[in-house]
């Protein structure tokens, strides 16, 4: 089996109830739809940190460090200018332009990162080809478990979200 399965409820209190039950059988849950936050449900979802801050903070820092060695590299070894009995390492005017690059090489990395992890750009999702899924900004609540490998499972699956009270159940392409 490929994709997954979207099961539609129409109380948070079953969703919540499918989730855990879903979970207790083994099956992963990968998201939930829902018309307004429901912190509850996040332990369920197994959501987990986000790999854009190291990105960013690796990115920024090495860019820096990179913009410092070069312009270290130019002023002491390369072309060292005696100027007026000053150090060749005048670090003090060296520290504006690995701030401003390093900022830069963040910013740009966060947004690659986030491109990268989400997605995006994607024009179409095959969950919006599902019947009722808009009214998942207005009162109805959609879990998204991800499919099984075998059609024993997915019976099984299905027959799980029947009994917590799903409304439908339909599945995702990938």
């Amino acid at each position: 089996m490929s994709g997954s399965y979207l099961a539609e409820f129409d109380t948070p209190d079953t969703l919540v109830s499918a989730a855990d039950r879903v979970g207790q059988d083994g099956f992963d849950v990968l998201d939930a739809l829902t018309p307004f936050p429901m912190p509850e449900l996040s332990d369920r979802l197994g959501a987990t940190a986000s790999p854009i801050r190291v990105t960013m903070a690796a990115a920024g820092f090495g860019m820096a460090a990179l913009a410092y060695a070069m312009q270290y590299y130019s002023a002491v070894i390369a072309y060292p200018i005696n100027s007026g009995g000053r150090p060749l390492d005048s670090w003090p005017v060296f520290l504006l332009v690995p701030f401003e690059v390093g900022v830069l090489a963040a910013a740009i990395a966060g947004f690659a990162t986030f491109m990268g992890r989400s997605g995006l750009p994607r024009l179409h999702h095959p969950v919006f080809a599902l019947p009722n899924i808009e009214r998942a900004s207005q009162d109805r609540f959609f879990l998204v478990v991800d499919g099984p490998a075998s059609e024993a499972d997915a019976q099984r699956l299905r027959r799980t979200l029947a009994e917590e009270g799903a409304l439908s159940v339909g599945e995702v392409g990938p």
